[in-house]
């Protein structure tokens, strides 16, 4: 499983039979370096079967929780070099993994949650967006960032137009009506050859199309681009669904182009909305500045994001600030140095955040739109 959405974080931050065991590390799509891959996670699943029995559990039940990780070792996780990072997560009662366009640092956490602070470049306001390519003849959707991108498992939408038309019951009538056989090369004939294609036929296709990727992406909050020939542009705009879909969009077969070729031309079409939407952010945090609906504090941000009255939120990465909520008091504690029994409060306030709808950015401490490494925009 490879897309990462608000509703994958809200499972992951639910509260989870410890322990919990967080795995972050970098892939490689080519070169010799591919073939270490394997090793790296190998020396990654000894390293967490070592802390889990170091902090407590028998040897056999350390391994029996390791058992679906390392199955991966035996299937395709690393021969399809489709990634730069792999983000992994299991519990007694929890097993997931993301392939991600994004280079994570080999890390391992076991703790009593799920350490989380690593995707959040990825699910901030100017983190992810989605590449949808459409041709008759096939679809893919990418998922990508600034720096990578990456191809996401379709599951539930056809192939290409042909194979909506053999699912259509109109056109099994035709089939019946007028003799055509349904063999899979006539059909292809025939499709190419204009007589089915029509705008009633693409749609019908692409309506297929907007409701698997519907399923995938509803709760998503992210640009998507649109990759096709032109004429095919405004056929998928009338039976869109998704919200988040960008006017503009990239021309010309996708089918001739490569992931990272979609990659370089869909950044052009979405860098100027995130541009924009962060700079309206800086300028909305500065124009409430004096009326009270914004903060740099901690003690007020970390209580405001769990209530979720968080409406914007500025985050600095690398940088813990450790201590504890409790959320029946909002009685917080501040510590210069983690404690037993703490939790990253940034994290945590980023976290509550995006479960409550609100938006992330996590941007380097001179974009932070007043002092210190936090700074929030309340919805009142």
């Amino acid at each position: 499983m490879n897309v990462l959405t608000r509703n994958n974080l809200k499972l992951l931050m639910e509260i989870h039979q410890g322990p919990c065991v967080s795995i972050f590390m970098p892939m490689h799509r080519s070169g010799s370096e591919t073939q270490q891959d394997p090793i790296r996670f190998k020396n990654l699943l000894r390293e967490a079967e070592e802390r889990l029995i170091t902090q407590g559990l028998p040897a056999p039940e350390a391994k029996e929780l390791l058992e679906s990780a390392q199955k991966l070792l035996q299937g395709d996780l690393f021969h399809q070099h489709q990634s730069d990072g792999l983000a992994m997560f299991f519990s007694p009662e929890v097993f997931r993994y993301y392939l991600l366009p994004f280079i994570f640092k080999e890390l391992v956490i076991v703790t009593d949650r799920f350490h989380i602070r690593p995707l959040l470049p990825l699910l901030s306001g100017d983190g992810r967006y989605y590449i949808l390519a459409l041709s008759q003849n096939k679809v893919r959707l990418l998922q990508g960032t600034h720096y990578s991108v990456n191809e996401v498992s379709l599951a539930d939408v056809p192939k290409n137009l042909a194979e909506t038309l053999r699912d259509d019951d109109s056109w099994k009538e035709l089939q019946m009506h007028s003799g055509i056989s349904g063999g899979k090369g006539k059909l292809s004939a025939i499709t190419h050859g204009g007589e089915v294609d029509n705008k009633e036929n693409i749609q019908r296709y692409f309506r297929r199309i907007d409701k698997g990727l519907h399923e995938l992406v509803r709760d998503e909050q992210v640009p998507l681009v649109l990759a096709g020939v032109d004429y095919l542009h405004p056929i998928y705009k009338e039976v869109n669904t998704y919200p988040h879909l960008m006017e503009d969009g990239i021309g010309g077969n996708p089918e001739r182009l490569s992931a990272n070729e979609l990659h370089v031309q869909a950044w052009t079409v979405v860098r100027p909305y995130f541009q924009k939407a962060q700079q309206e952010a800086v300028d909305q945090y500065k124009q409430f500045i004096s009326s009270g609906r914004t903060s740099n504090r901690v003690r007020k941000i970390i209580p405001a994001a769990y209530h979720g009255r968080i409406e914007l939120l500025f985050v600095v990465p690398d940088f813990q600030q450790w201590g504890t909520f409790d959320p029946s008091t909002d009685e917080i504690h501040l510590h210069k140095r983690e404690k037993t029994g703490d939790e990253d409060l940034l994290e945590f306030a980023a976290i509550q955040t995006l479960l409550n709808g609100g938006t992330v950015y996590v941007v380097e401490p001179e974009k932070i739109p007043d002092t210190g490494s936090l700074a929030a925009v309340f919805r009142y």
